[in-house]
């Protein structure tokens, strides 16, 4: 077989991989759906459509994000680019369920093209997801603020709240001290590759080193690298928290303008609250984007921050409906053009 009919037999692959996971996602969704086509009827629809503006906004915070790492890393990439880069990895994520890694693969083999090596790429979406973790906790505080002040703020959403907080802040140091030294960079992920081999091969017998260890270890050479780039410029990093600064509460009004549509002003508090909980437990669903584990906790914690599982649970469906609907048609057409297109296929 010729190295062309390879890599179209892996496109076909990926191409059909992909519509059974879009298929399944839609599946997964089908009574919320029906449920949000009922409630249209009992909504103002103009204020719903707000979520369209704001997602734009949203893409813009993330795409300036991406720009401005890898600006500092020495590469210069238009913001309609990155864009639809965006665009692409939110698909990516939301279709096929693992906590970000497909996004992090993803993002590897989409800029291959582009003369961006698996390090730099691998990188930019840890710093990426450490920026939005970041820019977040400014959030946090000031939804506990906002329920505190309103008396709302129970012991356990207090709790929980503080050790999310926590939480991040912990494993974003954690994160940077690992990759900020060569030798604990390689022998931690030295060990994590060598776990990897060991569990392959027990699947796969006649392939004790999948991974090769060696391209491995010069991978993780040049991630420290790149970090040290990056901590070297940190005073350059003020303009690409702020985009995922932006990015965050785009996202928050996004769900907020649903209850506006449904008639409720609640507490802005315990929809950020609400918000991060959900999507940060959501990262370990087996269903696509979440989908079961976030509307629960979403309604659970809203209900905590005192509003009624009666409101927010519509709220909650009808905004991951809208949402999905708006973000995931481009998503698949742009990923699909570039599997089809710039991407290489690995043999």
């Amino acid at each position: 077989m010729s190295d062309k009919q390879r890599q179209k037999r892996w496109k076909t692959i990926l191409t059909v991989i992909t519509l059974i996971a879009l298929a399944g996602t839609a599946y997964a969704l089908r009574h919320q759906i029906h449920e949000t086509i009922d409630n249209f009827g009992k909504v103002n629809t103009w204020a719903v459509l707000l979520i369209i503006p704001l997602e734009f906004l949203n893409y813009v915070g993330q795409a300036k994000l991406y720009q401005g790492l890898f600006r500092l890393l020495g590469d210069r990439f238009k913001t309609r680019s990155m864009y639809w880069l965006t665009l692409e990895l939110n698909f990516v994520n939301n279709v096929f369920p693992s906590g970000g890694v497909s996004g992090f693969s993803y993002l590897s083999l989409r800029m291959k093209g582009e003369g961006i090596s698996t390090a730099k790429a691998t990188l930019v979406q840890m710093m990426r997801f450490i920026m939005v973790f970041i820019s977040f906790q400014v959030l946090l505080f000031a939804g506990l603020l906002m329920l505190a002040l309103a008396g709302s703020a129970s012991r356990l959403t207090i709790l929980v709240s503080g050790s999310l907080g926590t939480l991040l802040l912990v494993g974003t140091f954690l994160v940077a001290f690992i990759i900020g030294s060569k030798q604990r960079i390689n022998d931690f992920f030295i060990f994590i590759t060598r776990l990897l081999n060991w569990l392959i091969h027990l699947v796969r017998p006649h392939h004790p080193e999948t991974i090769n260890i060696g391209q491995a270890r010069q991978t993780f050479t040049e991630l420290h690298e790149n970090y040290m780039v990056l901590r070297r410029k940190y005073t350059e990093l003020k303009k690409p928290l702020l985009f995922a600064l932006l990015a965050n509460i785009t996202e928050i009004a996004a769900i907020y303008v649903v209850y506006l549509a449904f008639g409720h002003a609640v507490n802005p508090g315990a929809v950020i609250i609400a918000y991060a909980i959900a999507n940060f437990a959501g990262l370990v669903s087996v269903l696509p984007g979440g989908i079961g584990i976030y509307e629960a906790l979403m309604t659970g914690v809203l209900a905590a921050g005192g509003v009624p599982p009666a409101i927010s649970l519509p709220v909650t469906v009808m905004y991951r409906v809208v949402n999905m609907a708006v973000q995931l048609p481009p998503g698949y057409f742009l990923y699909h053009r570039a599997l089809h297109g710039k991407v290489s296929i690995p043999e």
